[in-house]
């Protein structure tokens, strides 16, 4: 990979061997294999059995876990938060373990869209619930420093599975919790 980075700064008219860009290139590998190392991550495995048998049937919610994806079309950053509830049936999950997943599928290639999705079904898979529900807000630089140029416009996504999807009461009740202010 840092051949191929010296070969493409040397394209965008860079010198390669200059004091600062000297070791550019093995920065931008290590950089890159860290922005992309979910693709090394198994939710199976870091989860390692945070599942617990528990009597709890109320909507668990977690607001503004904070993520940092990849856009696959140009390999330009997008950030933003992720808010996560589910329905427990008798089962419940580490909280950790759900920011863990929303890391897992974001430092891969992505389309936010796809993060969303994957999110959900993960969770779903994984705990069974009797419904998912995933907000994603992202603010992408390929649309604020290229193209368009518009520096505040952020895209919102969601994916809604099981209750959330087919109960507009518990639908309603996520979406209230996500833009309430904060409890404390």
């Amino acid at each position: 990979m840092q051949e191929e980075i010296r070969k493409i700064l040397i394209e965008l008219g860079e010198d390669p061997t200059r004091e600062g860009l000297r070791r550019t290139p093995q920065r931008y590998e290590e950089a890159m294999r860290f922005l992309t190392s979910g693709y090394d991550l198994n939710a199976e495995e870091f989860i390692n059995g945070a599942i617990f048998q528990q009597d709890y049937d109320e909507m668990v919610t977690l607001r503004n876990i904070d993520f940092y994806s990849l856009c696959e079309h140009h390999l330009i950053p997008f950030f933003g938060k992720c808010h996560v509830a589910y329905l427990p049936k008798g089962r419940i999950i580490g909280l950790s373990k759900i920011a863990r997943i929303v890391e897992m599928f974001s430092r891969r290639i992505q389309l936010q869209e796809r993060l969303t999705t994957q999110i959900a079904e993960c969770l779903q898979e994984t705990v069974k619930p009797l419904g998912v529900a995933v907000v994603v807000e992202g603010f992408h630089l390929c649309m604020a420093m290229r193209g368009v140029e518009k520096q505040n416009c952020w895209c919102v996504t969601s994916a809604m599975l099981g209750a959330f999807r087919n109960d507009p009461k518990t639908r309603n009740e996520f979406m209230n919790l996500m833009t309430a202010g904060h409890l404390s």
